[in-house]
């Protein structure tokens, strides 16, 4: 479980990575006095990295619920680790076809990326049933 528990905190901090490279040619005054104002001015591939954010953001529930749930009903830990890391590295990988402008493969990742997360849910219920 080591690994999954890893794999949740790496899909916790994506959203704050792609945060800093959204805002990286900025100065911090810049955005302080109206963040969200200041993220919707933003324009290519750091607009992209504002929008990747908050998609990982949005992922990030659903995917740690899953990792705790499938472990407290029984799912063995070496399946939970697979799925885990392959959560992230389609998560990664969906980050980093949005900074590059790749919409098919970026949505390609995320439709794996939640088959993972899936997957995790339907062994939690069939360890349950």
């Amino acid at each position: 479980m080591f690994i999954a528990v890893l794999c949740v905190l790496l899909a916790m901090l994506q959203p704050f990575v792609l945060s800093v490279l959204a805002r990286s040619s900025t100065r911090r005054g810049d955005y302080l006095p109206s963040p969200r104002e200041y993220n919707e001015s933003l324009t290519g591939w750091h607009k992209r990295a504002h929008f990747a954010q908050l998609n990982a953001f949005e992922a990030f529930p659903p995917f740690a619920a899953a990792v705790i749930l499938s472990w407290l009903a029984g799912v063995p830990p070496a399946r939970i680790n697979l799925l885990a890391v392959l959560f992230v590295v389609f998560r990664i990988g969906h980050a980093a076809f949005y900074l590059t402008d790749k919409p098919a493969l970026r949505s390609q990742s995320w439709k794996l990326a939640m088959m993972a997360v899936v997957a995790l849910y339907v062994l939690a219920l069939v360890q349950l049933a």
